[in-house]
């Protein structure tokens, strides 16, 4: 008898550590809600009332772009590819003026320049699923497509996060249907140039708490590095490990503050990373080198690139 009752015993036992077991190994599989997402910038991009000029503003400058094609909607743009895969977008009308229909007409038709920004997806229907479930609005995925000028169709799906336009503050996801090298390659004007890809999108907004609240909701990103820049007008906050800079003007009279009013919340500039800042520096005739939370940076000239603020920024 006593036998038998230590067998039970020691099968009681069994079942309770393996019940245990089975508790932790599943809650380190299930994912938080409160887990750090990472973010990649896809493309940032740059809008302006007519292709062209942007275009030659930037030849100007140094780095070339490539026609990309017109889009399915009323637009059509070119690319500036880097090695990370990322590149910077320039979007204009097809046809001067004709904007309707165009998510960022306003951007076009004010040659905003820094317009909208959107981050890669592997699974971009259980994003938004996740994004909602933490409480911030997400919509999509929606097809999207461009013809290249040899005719190949690439085609996407987006998803609008947050509110406002598309990439105004929080990003839009993006995820391709066709293979994404058919999407973007390295130009050839940045091949062997040191510069990397999009490192940082500079977000202006109105309110700094509360762009820093939506972000870690959005995220669940620990809070941000605070700065002061005189030479930017601005407050800043940074997610140290994170493409995301929020600058908030100091003034009313400001440019910043006047960028917010003309189109509200939306990227304000962008910083490309760089393997060597000082050759960068040459090779780009970059200007006006400072510091933010602790890194070097200089920037393009913005009077040569139709106001487009463009910097370089050091590892």
């Amino acid at each position: 008898m006593r036998g038998r009752y230590f067998i039970q015993k020691c099968l009681q036992c069994n079942r309770l550590v393996a019940i245990m077991v089975m508790a932790i190994f599943s809650a380190a599989q299930t994912p938080s809600s409160k887990t750090s997402m990472l973010l990649k910038v896809d493309h940032a991009t740059v809008c302006s009332s007519e292709l062209d000029p942007m275009r030659q503003a930037f030849a100007s400058v140094g780095p070339v772009t490539d026609y990309g094609g017109p889009h399915a909607s009323v637009t059509h743009m070119a690319l500036l590819g880097f090695e990370d895969g990322s590149y910077l977008e320039l979007i204009a009308p097809q046809r001067p003026g004709v904007t309707a229909g165009s998510n960022w007409a306003k951007f076009m038709a004010g040659d905003a320049g820094a317009c909208a920004w959107a981050v890669g997806s592997q699974e971009i229907s259980a994003d938004v699923e996740r994004l909602k479930k933490a409480g911030v609005g997400a919509d999509g995925p929606f097809a999207g497509s461009r013809k290249k000028p040899d005719g190949t169709l690439i085609e996407w799906e987006t998803a609008g996060v947050g509110t406002g336009t598309p990439g105004a503050t929080l990003p839009f996801m993006i995820q391709d249907k066709t293979p994404r090298n058919l999407r973007v390659q390295p130009s050839a004007s940045v091949k062997g140039s040191g510069l990397t890809g999009i490192s940082i999108v500079v977000l202006g907004v109105k309110d700094l708490d509360a762009a820093v609240a939506l972000f870690r909701k959005a995220y669940g990103w620990p809070a941000p590095s605070i700065e002061e820049h005189n030479e930017f007008g601005a407050k800043m906050a940074y997610f140290s490990g994170t493409p995301v800079v929020l600058a908030t003007p100091f003034n009313k009279d400001s440019w910043l503050t006047r960028r917010l009013q003309d189109f509200g919340e939306s990227p304000v500039a962008y910083l490309l990373g760089t393997t060597d800042l000082g050759a960068a520096t040459k090779r780009y005739s970059l200007i006006a080198q400072t510091q933010w939370f602790g890194k070097k940076l200089a920037w393009f000239d913005a009077r040569k690139l139709k106001g487009v603020r463009l910097a370089v920024i050091a590892p």
